[in-house]
């Protein structure tokens, strides 16, 4: 078998197996983390996320997650993501780079928060502050949350502490995804058994309004909290079932070495990245970038640029000229023929997105696009195309990680990378 497509085959059997044996040792405590979520939102709390590098990205996609939910009748969650304000992160980084996001928790939370640390394992470099925020943060009152890989590092056993036991970064990133989507989506279901949160008044019947047709249990009368959880704990196995079984359907093994192939030729004649997306694809193309900048141990790093990054771009471009030509405009200011855009979308139809490809066709950099929904129209632009044929967001995004971390990988592999490229 050809090397490239044996390794991406093997990295997919390898996370079918690790998210089936986390999510089913760890379905009940989940449940649990659910319904202790939901209660702080009732109460006022909000949802705080941080972590370092590549873990970084993941508190955006939680804060954007939960701030603009995708299911219609869900209602919005408050959650901010820490890393989001740069400049304050950095400042406080270079005074204290230990303390740095303890300092910034102790500044913004209310003891009725949550508090998300994430850290990828034992070498993730965001390990020790994010262990000093958790402690923190249950020093202060809050809920702390730590996901992590390995044990090893230096995070704290907080109760609400969950362990992703691989010493790959790229697939505890990935668990950590759908790990954090599970809660988000189903946090919402305590909201409709209102009985069982502590601050709401029971009631003798639920509103189920959008979620009837994903948890049918809603419309039963008010129940025992023991059952509710059961209820939820099924749930969680079968979302990651789901999204096992997504991506098996789009792995593609052969496709994904032919664009790492692409891709590498072009990185090793001195082209660069360009990734964008919106949303929580938005952070995807952040989380490529810092896998290709500042990559784990081992990888050499790349030239890209995330055109996601630079809010005062975004925001001119998009209140002088409107927000279809946010990306377009930055494919203009940076890219040169030979570069490579990268695209994400779930639905593969976003007019932002879809502008920029065009314009990056006519000024001959190689296109590449990741896309739910069959595809739509970007896959039909680009060059190269990876499709999650579905149509639900968090497992599109869940499938899409793992689609461009092997991407990533075989890059290494594959790749004969010029002078641009640092060990």
């Amino acid at each position: 078998m050809n090397l490239g497509v044996d390794l991406a085959a093997s990295a997919y059997v390898e996370r079918a197996e690790i998210v089936e044996r986390f999510f089913k040792e760890e379905a009940p405590r989940l449940a649990r983390l659910c319904h202790a979520m939901a209660n702080r939102f009732v109460r006022g709390g909000r949802l705080i996320a941080f972590g370092v590098g590549a873990a970084a990205t993941d508190a955006q996609h939680i804060s954007v997650e939960f701030v603009h939910p995708v299911i219609v009748g869900k209602r919005a969650l408050p959650a901010l993501a820490l890393v989001n304000d740069a400049p304050s992160t950095i400042g406080m980084a270079l005074a204290d780079d230990r303390a740095f996001l303890a300092r910034q928790l102790k500044i913004l939370s209310r003891p009725e928060d949550i508090a998300v640390g994430m850290v990828h394992g034992p070498d993730d470099p965001g390990s020790e502050a994010v262990a000093v925020a958790l402690q923190q943060a249950a020093g202060l009152g809050l809920l702390p949350v730590a996901l992590t890989g390995p044990p090893g590092g230096l995070v704290p056993e907080v109760e609400a502490s969950f362990e992703v036991m691989s010493d790959d970064p790229f697939i505890v990133q990935e668990v950590h995804e759908t790990l954090y989507h599970v809660l988000w989506e189903l946090v919402h279901v305590f909201f409709d058994h209102k009985g069982l949160l502590e601050d709401r008044q029971k009631g003798k019947r639920h509103d189920t309004r959008g979620s009837s047709f994903l948890y049918p249990f809603l419309a039963e009368a008010e129940e025992g909290l023991e059952r509710v959880l059961r209820e939820v704990e099924g749930s969680i196995v079968q979302k990651a079932g789901d999204v096992a079984l997504m991506r098996n359907e789009s792995s593609a093994s052969d496709e994904l070495v032919a664009t790492a192939e692409l891709i590498a030729g072009q990185i090793a004649a001195g082209g660069k990245i360009l990734a964008f997306g919106n949303g929580g694809s938005a952070t995807d193309a952040q989380d490529l970038v810092v896998d290709l900048i500042a990559p784990p141990p081992g990888l050499k790093a790349v030239p890209a640029i995330s055109l996601t990054n630079d809010a005062a771009v975004v925001t001119a471009v998009g209140n002088d000229v409107g927000f279809d030509n946010v990306f377009a405009r930055q494919v203009i200011a940076y890219g040169s023929p030979g570069d490579v855009a990268v695209a994400f979308s779930t639905s593969g139809g976003s007019r932002n997105v879809l502008a920029a490809i065009e314009e990056a066709r006519r000024r001959e950099l190689v296109t590449v696009g990741f896309a739910g929904y069959g595809g739509g129209r970007l896959a039909e632009l680009c060059d190269r195309a990876h499709v999650i044929d579905a149509d639900y967001i968090p497992r599109i995004q869940e499938a899409q990680a793992t689609q461009y971390h092997v991407l990533r990988r075989l890059l290494e592999k594959l790749g004969k990378f010029g002078p641009k490229a640092v060990t």
